[in-house]
């Protein structure tokens, strides 16, 4: 049994419970109010039952079902939530219809609804832990419907306790449980139908995908995002442009944005991620100069300044210039591969220098992140352009 259906078959058995202990009150008693309370614990236990046998299913994947049936769960909910609209019209229809009517309230059932409060209120708070701690958002889900049981039993206790000293609160208590139980079935109805119909995934979490695919130095630019339910399961494809001609560099930046996915966003089943290479019309070329004079520093790592240049493909002319200070030429520890990565923060799409780079911690940076290296024996930046061989 796995973290997350252990809590699941608990919930079960809780949920059991208060249908009992409520259903014998309701019995009893002959009170509207728990009777809507008992209805609305047959709702959540079949909820409960009905989302572990969906996930059952959602497991099983054949020729027919290559995708499994993830969506077993959400027609289990769109019942479910029609049952709950037929049930709060039964008890809504009894309350208001019916004729005068007598309720036996004892003492003793002030202490089982108080019972029946306490219960889902403690295990909300282990079973908030538990999701927490997993990242489940399913279980916090069912921990915070259980808080909210708190509440209808208080209207229950609140009606109970006012048959006992002569207010007749009953019907009042019944009908304020029918809106309760319809505006929990619409939730459910809309949660289920959103995901039959292939709606997109909630804005927070694509924002978050965004988020992720803008921090990545590899990707120049976000074509596309589209994600959508089916379940409790995620599916997320996105069309990336990387900042690199070679497959498979490319390849390994969209599996590792993949993977970086399925760590953050919470139940991802699939995330496809196309990537197409850049096109440009120009690369930006990046040297080391002692000033703005553009003489180039014989030291890497060490050079005070960095020309970057940004450079037409067609005929090498010079589309933009910026002289800008290195910051790390004065950090002793690490400094030529934090160069490196400030260079690719910076979009540097060549890297030229006197010093033979390639075969340092700063050659290789760069050349994880798609940037070409090139040695020269040139003085200036516009040497260098002039005898630059470009892609």
């Amino acid at each position: 049994m796995s973290s997350g259906t252990r809590p699941g078959w608990y919930s079960v058995a809780v949920n059991v419970a208060l249908l009992a202990l409520n259903l014998v009150m309701a019995v009893y008693s002959g009170s509207l109010a728990l009777r809507a309370e008992t209805a609305h614990n047959a709702l959540d236990l079949t909820a409960s039952v009905s989302v572990i046998i969906g996930l059952a299913l959602a497991e099983r994947k054949s020729k027919a079902f290559p995708y499994g049936l993830y969506k077993v769960e959400n027609v289990v909910s769109v019942f479910i939530a029609l049952a709950m609209f037929f049930t709060a019209y039964e008890v809504a229809r009894e309350a208001l219809l019916s004729g005068h009517r007598t309720v036996d309230v004892r003492p003793l059932m002030l202490l089982g609804v108080a019972v029946a409060a306490a219960i889902p209120l403690l295990f909300s708070r282990w079973e908030l832990r538990v999701g927490r701690a997993i990242n489940s958002p399913s279980l916090i889900a069912d921990a915070t419907e259980f808080r909210a049981h708190v509440l209808s039993s208080g209207i229950v206790f609140a009606a109970l306790l006012g048959q006992l000293v002569g207010v007749p609160l009953d019907r009042i208590a019944a009908i304020a449980l029918v809106v309760w139980i319809v505006v929990a079935g619409w939730h459910t109805l809309a949660d289920g139908m959103r995901v039959l119909l292939d709606a997109s995934l909630d804005e927070p979490t694509l924002a978050t995908v965004r988020a992720l695919i803008a921090a990545q130095p590899d990707v120049a630019s976000l074509r596309s995002l589209t994600g959508r339910n089916s379940g409790r399961y995620r599916f997320l494809e996105a069309e990336i442009v990387v900042r690199t001609s070679d497959l498979e560099r490319a390849h390994e930046i969209a599996s590792a944005l993949e993977n970086e996915i399925r760590q953050q966003i919470p139940h991802v089943e699939r995330v496809l991620i196309h990537e197409e290479p850049l096109q440009r019309d120009h690369l930006r070329v990046a040297i080391p100069v002692t000033g703005p004079d553009g003489t180039i520093a014989a030291e890497f790592g060490s050079a005070p300044f960095f020309a970057l240049l940004d450079v037409r493909v067609s005929d090498r002319s010079v589309i933009a210039e910026h002289i800008v200070a290195n910051a790390q030429a004065d950090n002793e520890k690490g400094r030529g591969l934090k160069v490196a990565e400030w260079l690719v923060s910076q979009g540097a799409d060549i890297v030229v220098a006197q010093e033979d780079i390639a075969d340092k911690g700063s050659g290789y940076a760069l050349r994880a992140h798609g940037v070409m290296t090139a040695r020269t024996q040139a003085t200036t930046a516009d040497e260098v352009i002039a005898t630059l061989a470009l892609p």
